[in-house]
């Protein structure tokens, strides 16, 4: 397996202390801060193992706080319902004493029933676009020095994006966005970890919808850009190590926030999960 992919299972597996605590490792990509997607991979995985014969079909998230990504995460999970159907969680996690995320999620038995979902976006295919990883390696010499490693590292998921323009000079266009998504090597057939990649996945480049249609860069020295709250809701069983499309527009920016929502889809046309979030995004020249 490839050492990036493992290391993020590794991650998202958690120390569990006792029946209803868990500890998890931080993950430095190179800022002070957390990257959120971590906390929601972490917190989700938290809540899953605390529950048997049922799976995860929605979270709700809030971001509390930053995160320190040089030190541990404490996660502590709440019963709240366990119901002749459906399980829930509420998932607090916390460093130095502090809740720096608070998140519920509810799990469903396997059920029959109605069903339909909306068409799958008449896209190219991820052969037909470059990954953004060799973006950045080609325009290496356009990104700070003491990020450009940061930048161009190996990651454990790969990232096609299907209006692919140079990342350090956008230019203003609609809000919405196509990315193909996978993870770089196979995974285990295990269902928590295809679901908490996902969910450390879906805050990657999810709020970067919203700054769009005003050709502003996520690395923009005049922005401050953080997520606060993000939602999931996981509709149908899906494969992270084969490769799905990440649809996400954004309706709405003002007051300093933006809001993303998404659709994710397998190659087969299947609405696999979607997701929502509001971000703070302040501006100043």
């Amino acid at each position: 397996m490839n050492q990036v992919v493992n290391h993020l299972i590794g991650l998202l597996k958690l120390e569990r202390v006792s029946a209803t605590k868990f500890i998890g490792r931080s993950q430095d990509i190179g800022f002070p801060k957390l990257f959120g997607g971590q906390v929601i991979g972490q917190g989700l995985s938290a809540a899953t193992q605390t529950v048997e014969g049922r799976f995860p079909h929605s979270l709700h998230c809030y971001f509390l706080r930053p995160g320190d990504s040089s030190h541990p995460i404490e996660y502590e999970v709440e019963t709240v319902r366990d119901g002749r159907s459906f399980s829930v969680r509420r998932v607090i996690a916390s460093q130095f004493g502090k809740s720096i995320l608070a998140m519920t999620v509810s799990f469903h038995i396997e059920e029959e029933g109605l069903a339909h979902q909306d068409a799958m976006p008449n896209v190219p295919g991820p052969e037909s676009f470059k990954s953004e990883l060799s973006l950045y390696r080609e325009h290496a010499d356009e990104i700070p020095s003491k990020v450009r490693d940061l930048f161009t590292a190996d990651r454990p998921i790969e990232y096609r994006i299907v209006e692919n323009q140079n990342p350090f000079r956008p230019r203003p266009g609609i809000a919405k966005r196509h990315m193909w998504i996978r993870s770089v090597s196979a995974l285990p057939d295990d269902a928590l970890i295809h679901q908490s990649m996902l969910a450390y996945t879906t805050d990657y480049g999810f709020i970067e919808t919203a700054l769009m249609p005003h050709g502003i860069s996520i690395g923009s020295p005049y922005l401050t850009a953080a997520s606060l709250d993000h939602a999931i809701w996981f509709h149908r069983p899906f494969r992270l190590d084969e490769w799905l499309l990440y649809v996400a527009d954004s309706p709405s920016a003002n007051s300093g926030r933006g809001f993303v929502r998404g659709q994710i889809f397998n190659q087969k046309g299947a609405l696999v999960a979607s997701t929502a979030q509001e971000g703070l995004l302040r501006y100043s020249k």
